[in-house]
C-alpha cells in the first residue's frame, strides 16, 4: 500500500543506563515516505512491541552499543486507540525499572535517579520480609514472586518427615490464606510513600511486594501528583495505589491517631529527612518499619559539623568513619525524637550506600525502654571517658556525637532477607550488589561501634600499609575479633583497643622501617613509634582472616558506572532544565584559590540576572556592575 503522506514516525530505542532499562518514545512529524504493508498489519502498525520483530527495537549489550533503527520500517500510520501506552506526550519517556511503567517528562519537573535503582530493590526485599514477619502471626502466608515453586520442592522434600517435625510446629499459626503480588490482601500491611515524586517506588511496591492492603503516594507538587496518576493507571494498579497531594509533614501529623497509622512509611527526600522525623516516629504503627534516607552526606560527614547538629542534633566528624558515624547520628535522632513520644527505634538494617545513606527502623512503645535511653542505670553516665589528649599522639581530642552506640542490624532479619534474595536472584537486577551488601552486614561485628582504615594509620605514621590480611590475621593472633565493614573498602572493625591497634602498627614498623629522622619531633608519628610495642604482634595469614564474602568474590564495592555519577540535580517548580552538574562542577573548580590570587575575579563572573536572561547588559554583565554605576554618575 502507498501512503502518500504519514502522520507520524516513531522509534524505540532500548539501551541500559545504571542497571535501568529506559524506552524512549519520540514522536517525529515527516512526509512522503513509502510504507508497504502484506497481509494483516504488523506489530508496529497496531503500536506493540513484537518479540518476532526484534530489527524494530534497539538492544543494548555490555558495551551500550545499539542496532540502528531502519526509519522506513519504523514509519506507519496509526490506528485508532493502538498505542500501546496511551496518552504518552511528545518529549516524554518511558522508564522500565523492576516490573513498573513510568512516563517521566524530559524537562526536569519531577525528580529521578536511575541509581538509586538499588536503594529501590533493597527496600522492596525488606519489606516483603517485613510483611511476611508481621502477617505470619494473622495466619497470613506471604509469598514473593517465584516463591511458589520453591515452596513446592520444601513441602515435596519433607514429606517424609511430617510427623517428626508436627511435634515442633504446634505454637506455629494456622495459615488461613496466602498474600500474593499484585493482590490487595485484607488484613495485610499499609504503606505511606511521603515524596513519591513520579510514584516509582509505590507503584514499584504494588507489584513487587506481597502482602498490602493499600499505597499512599503522597507529594506536594501538583505536577508531580498529576504524573503519579497517570502512573498509576498506566500500570493498572489503582486497587493499591492512591495518589495524595499534600505537605508529608502535615499528612503525617494527621496519621498519628492509632486506627489512622500505617505499618511501614518510607521517606526518601531530596536532602535532608530532619524536618519530617518528628512526625514520622508518631505515625508509624506499634512495630511499624520506617525507611529513611538521608543524601546529605556533605553535612553527615563531618564538612559541616554545625549545619549536622541544627538538623540532627550530633556534631559529625571529619574522618575515616564518618559513614558509619552518619548512620549511627541519624539513628540516634530517630531514638531521640521517638523518646519524646515514649516509642523507642530497634534498627533493622543500615546501610552506607554510594552517595546516601538508608536505615531501616522499628518502632515500639515502652516507657521502661525510653529511660534505657540514656543509661541503664537511670541516673547521668559519669565521665569524661578520655582526658584533654590522646595517650598515643598527644594531640587533641575532637568532641563529636552524640550518636547511636548499639547494634545497627537486627542479624536474623538481615539472613532472611539475604536468603529471599538468594533463593530468587531474578527478581532484582541488582541482586548480585544486593547479597554482597548483606553479605557483609551479616559479617559485621555488632557491639564494636565505628572502625579504622588501613591508610589512615599508615598515613599517621609514615609507613607502607600492610594488607588487609596481615592486620586481620595480626589481631586474631592476639585474640582479638576482627570484621570488615560494607561502609568502607579499607575499614578494619575490631574489639581491640586502640593500644593493641598502635602496638601491631609499630612491630609493623620495625619489619618495614620508616625515617625518623625526618619526623618532626612534635608530629603524631615521631610519639608513636618513641614507645615500644608492648604487643609482639604475628603477621603470618590465617585461614579464618578471609571473610566469606571475600573469598566468594561477591559485589561488595560497586565501581562508579560512569562519569560524573552521583546526585542528580534538584527537580524544578515549572520544569525548567538545570545546568548541567559536570559543568557546573568546571566552572566551579579550584574557586577559592582564584578568589584570593585574582583581583578582580569577581568581575569575571557573570550576576544572576544574566543567567536568568534579565541582565540589562547583556554579553558585557560582570557580576558587579556598581563601579559602572558610580562611574556614570560622575560623568553626570
Amino acid at each position: 500500500m502507498l501512503v502518500n503522506s504519514v502522520a507520524q514516525l516513531r522509534y524505540f530505542v532500548h539501551r541500559t543506563l545504571s542497571s535501568t532499562s529506559i524506552v524512549v518514545r519520540r514522536a517525529v512529524r515527516t512526509e512522503s515516505l513509502l510504507h508497504h504493508t502484506i497481509g494483516k498489519n504488523s506489530a508496529m502498525e497496531t503500536g506493540e512491541e513484537s518479540q518476532a520483530e526484534p530489527d524494530r527495537m534497539c538492544s543494548s549489550n555490555g558495551n551500550d552499543q545499539c542496532q540502528k533503527v531502519s526509519l522506513l520500517e519504523a514509519a506507519m500510520d496509526p490506528l485508532p486507540n493502538s498505542e500501546t501506552l496511551p496518552g504518552i506526550k511528545n518529549e516524554e519517556t518511558v522508564i522500565t525499572e523492576g516490573k513498573a511503567e513510568i512516563i517521566f517528562p524530559s524537562a526536569n519537573e519531577v525528580f529521578y535517579n536511575p541509581v538509586q535503582e538499588f536503594n529501590r530493590d533493597l527496600t522492596c526485599a525488606v519489606i516483603t520480609e517485613f510483611a511476611r514477619k508481621q502477617l505470619r502471626p494473622k495466619g497470613i502466608q506471604v509469598l514473593d514472586p517465584g516463591e511458589e515453586e520453591r515452596q513446592k520442592i520444601i513441602v515435596n522434600l519433607a514429606e517424609s518427615e511430617t510427623a517428626g517435625a508436627a511435634a515442633g510446629l504446634g505454637d506455629a499459626p494456622v495459615i488461613k490464606k496466602t498474600a500474593n503480588v499484585g493482590e490487595k490482601c485484607e488484613g495485610g500491611i499499609r504503606v505511606l510513600e511521603g515524596l513519591a515524586a513520579s510514584g516509582l517506588r509505590s507503584i514499584r511496591f504494588a507489584k513487587e511486594v506481597p502482602g498490602i492492603h493499600s499505597i499512599v503516594a503522597n507529594d506536594f507538587s501538583s505536577r508531580a501528583v498529576e504524573l503519579m496518576k497517570r502512573n498509576i493507571e498506566l500500570n493498572g494498579v489503582q486497587h493499591l495505589v492512591t495518589a495524595s497531594l499534600a505537605d508529608a509533614s502535615m499528612l503525617l501529623y494527621e496519621s498519628r491517631r492509632r486506627r489512622d497509622r500505617f505499618d511501614v512509611i518510607d521517606l526518601d527526600p531530596y536532602g535532608s529527612p530532619s524536618q519530617f522525623i518528628d512526625a514520622a516516629v508518631q505515625a508509624v504503627s506499634e512495630g511499624g518499619l520506617l525507611c529513611v534516607t538521608c543524601t546529605d552526606m556533605a553535612v553527615m560527614a563531618g564538612n559541616s559539623g554545625e549545619t549536622c547538629y541544627s538538623k540532627y542534633g550530633a556534631m559529625s566528624l571529619k574522618s575515616k568513619f564518618c559513614h558509619e558515624m552518619a548512620l549511627r547520628i541519624i539513628l540516634h535522632n530517630l531514638d531521640l525524637r521517638a523518646n519524646c513520644y515514649q516509642r523507642y527505634i530497634v534498627p533493622v538494617l543500615s546501610v552506607s550506600v554510594d552517595f546516601y545513606i538508608r536505615v531501616f527502623v522499628q518502632v515500639f512503645t515502652g516507657q521502661a525502654r525510653v529511660k534505657a535511653s540514656a543509661s541503664y542505670k537511670y541516673t547521668a553516665s559519669s565521665g569524661p571517658p578520655v582526658g584533654a589528649e590522646c595517650e598515643h599522639c598527644c594531640q587533641r581530642h575532637l568532641l563529636g556525637g552524640p550518636i547511636w552506640a548499639e547494634p545497627i542490624h537486627d542479624q536474623d532479619f538481615v539472613k532472611r532477607v539475604l536468603e529471599s534474595v538468594e533463593h530468587n536472584p531474578q527478581r532484582f537486577k541488582t541482586s548480585d550488589r544486593i547479597l554482597g551488601m548483606l553479605s557483609m552486614v551479616k559479617e559485621e561485628l555488632p557491639d564494636c561501634p565505628l572502625y579504622h582504615t588501613m591508610d589512615h594509620l599508615s598515613s599517621v605514621i609514615h609507613c607502607n600499609t600492610p594488607s588487609l590480611l596481615q592486620m586481620r590475621s595480626a589481631l586474631l593472633h592476639a585474640g582479638y575479633r576482627v570484621s570488615l565493614s560494607h561502609a568502607s573498602k579499607k575499614a578494619v572493625k575490631t574489639d581491640a583497643p586502640s593500644s593493641v591497634i598502635w602496638d601491631i602498627m609499630r612491630c609493623w614498623v620495625k619489619m618495614h622501617p620508616v625515617k625518623r629522622e625526618k619526623l618532626s619531633e612534635s608530629s603524631p608519628a615521631f610519639r608513636i613509634l618513641s614507645k615500644e610495642p608492648v604487643l609482639q604482634a604475628c603477621f603470618d595469614i590465617r585461614e579464618d582472616a578471609n571473610p566469606k564474602s571475600r573469598k566468594q568474590g561477591l559485589k561488595r564495592f560497586q565501581e562508579n558506572p560512569e562519569a560524573n555519577w552521583g546526585p542528580k540535580a534538584r527537580a524544578k517548580v515549572g520544569g525548567g532544565i538545570h545546568q548541567p552538574l559536570e559543568d557546573k562542577s568546571k566552572r566551579l573548580q579550584n574557586k577559592r584559590k582564584q578568589k584570593f590570587n585574582v583581583p578582580d575575579y569577581g568581575k569575571t563572573i557573570p550576576c544572576k540576572k544574566f543567567r536568568e536572561g534579565n541582565c540589562t547588559y547583556g554579553e558585557e554583565c560582570r557580576y558587579s556592575h556598581q563601579e559602572e554605576i558610580e562611574t556614570a554618575q560622575n560623568r553626570q
